[in-house]
């Protein structure tokens, strides 16, 4: 068997899968917290090798994507927009886009059915439709990230944010609170400004019909699911429908484990050409 590790370091999560061909053998997902990115790296490498009885000369690539490209012990390293689309195929082969939101910023990508990435567009680092402004926001209103979502969902009269800069948003925020808008109704509202400009990502990128897959860490944040759900009804955009995966948070590590499988199969095949 041929089996590869793909590690996706984020701005907020590591994750790292062990892959045999198309089946999964292990998985791990640690939030860096203010620790070192590249020891989470190593600890999940040997946690999903001895979960699936594996010693490090078993594994024919370990591939990187992310911020994951000094990782010392790593064969290669993808670019994460290529390995978020592959994985959400992998994922959802019905998948024609990819929304992935994480912490520092969010981006729309139109893949074919290969998980070949068609064409993109990303916020500005700076933009407050980011999962590190939804955890600020979250931690300023005394709430838990798991509850960001329900508590959305239950929202009246969401409140809007205007701002696309994350420090003027929290301060619209603080302004919100000071006046008694509900907390449900400013989580919504945040939810729905991420939504609008998520859309209009896609909208750039030119796709107008097929099933949109969410990875990245918000990915299964049921609010702002329902809030992209509604703003592509309103933006009369319904040959789209957006919709999230229990493991969409692998999303990028699982791409770089398969374009490592591939990249090993070929490199293999021309070794064997040369020798002949």
């Amino acid at each position: 068997m041929t089996c590869t590790v793909g590690i996706d370091i984020g701005s907020g999560v590591v994750k790292t899968v062990l892959f045999d061909g198309e089946r999964w053998l292990a998985r791990r997902c640690e939030r860096i917290r203010k620790r070192d990115n590249l020891q989470l790296a190593r600890a999940g490498y040997d946690e999903v090798l001895e979960e699936a009885g594996l010693k490090p000369a078993d594994v024919a690539y370990v591939a990187t994507t992310g911020e994951g490209e000094n990782v010392p012990f790593a064969t290669g390293h993808f670019y994460s927009m290529t390995t978020h689309a592959r994985g959400a195929i992998f994922l959802n082969p019905e998948a024609r886009a990819v929304v992935d939101i994480g912490a520092l910023n969010g981006r729309a990508i139109y893949v074919d059915e290969r998980g070949k990435v068609l064409a993109y567009k990303m916020t500005s680092q700076c933009a407050s439709g980011s999962g590190q402004f939804l955890e600020n926001i979250a931690r300023y209103l005394g709430v838990a990230v798991e509850e960001i979502g329900p508590l959305s969902q239950a929202a009246r009269a969401p409140e809007k944010i205007s701002s696309i800069c994350a420090v003027l948003a929290e301060t619209d925020v603080i302004n919100m609170v000071s006046r008694g808008i509900p907390t449900a109704d400013i989580l919504k509202g945040i939810h729905v400004s991420m939504a609008s400009r998520l859309v209009k990502l896609l909208k750039v990128t030119g796709i107008t019909r097929g099933t949109v897959l969410l990875t990245g860490g918000l990915a299964l944040d049921a609010g702002l699911l329902k809030a992209l759900q509604e703003e592509l009804v309103n933006e009369k955009i319904a040959g789209l429908a957006a919709m999230n995966h229990p493991d969409s948070i692998y999303a990028g590590a699982i791409g770089a484990a398969l374009w490592g499988a591939f990249r090993h199969d070929r490199l293999q095949e021309l070794q064997s050409r040369a020798a002949a």
